[in-house]
């Protein structure tokens, strides 16, 4: 992995390139002058523009604290997705939640959590969505950011759904990753389990996930 070398931001993000990515996903000016030359829609856009929109996204979900983004292959997600989640295939995005806050530090210097996306799977998906890569990777971070957030469609009731309808509008995103998977038709039969369990007692915040096996999330099943 390498540093972007980027100044950090209010927020303190860090977006990191995996070095054994293809220098043909990479933006032109880091790609270097032998790479390949596909379109510019199959490309990263610059880590100053991926910075700038982590920034915005974090913000529009509140989430407070540092975050670091690992731009990374299939294979190492998949090694993490093993891992951490005992799948053993690629995925899109994976969730890292921080252990805790530490006592006596400023909440922006706080560590939130991170995330990791694979690049290349990325790319698939924006050709299926008829999008660039550069819309593909901020719905992925934007879906990670909600899950370091503490939301969790695989276990909740619609919440993290329409949080995520929302901001994607907010932030002039294409359809996001819950809706693509789920479709409408789930996303209002949880609503209505929603509407009929509505007495069940909350979940209690201490249930909130930690850097475990069991609590990493990724975008699809």
């Amino acid at each position: 992995m390498k540093e972007t070398g980027l100044a950090p931001s209010a927020l303190e993000t860090m977006i990191l390139l995996d070095p054994d990515l293809s220098p043909s996903l990479l933006p032109l000016k880091a790609a270097g002058a032998s790479a390949a030359n596909p379109p510019r829609a199959h490309r990263l856009p610059t880590l100053v523009t991926l910075t700038r929109f982590l920034n915005l996204a974090q913000a529009a979900v509140r989430l407070k604290g540092q975050v670091t983004v690992l731009l990374t292959t299939d294979p190492a997600i998949r090694k993490l997705n093993r891992q951490f989640r005992s799948k053993n295939k690629a995925t899109d995005v994976l969730s890292f939640p921080s252990d805790g806050a530490f006592p006596g530090l400023p909440a922006h210097l706080q560590t939130a959590g991170d995330l990791a996306i694979s690049v290349p799977t990325a790319l698939r998906q924006a050709l299926g969505q008829n999008h660039p890569l550069s819309t593909e990777v901020k719905v992925l971070m934007l879906h990670g950011l909600l899950h370091l957030s503490g939301l969790d469609h695989e276990t909740d009731t619609g919440q993290m759904a329409r949080r995520e309808r929302l901001l994607r509008g907010k932030l002039k995103l294409p359809q996001g990753l819950i809706e693509r998977v789920e479709g409408p038709a789930a996303q209002r039969a949880k609503t209505g389990q929603r509407s009929a369990t509505k007495a069940s007692p909350a979940t209690p915040k201490a249930a909130r996930r930690t850097r475990s096996a069991r609590r990493t999330r990724s975008a699809r099943p």
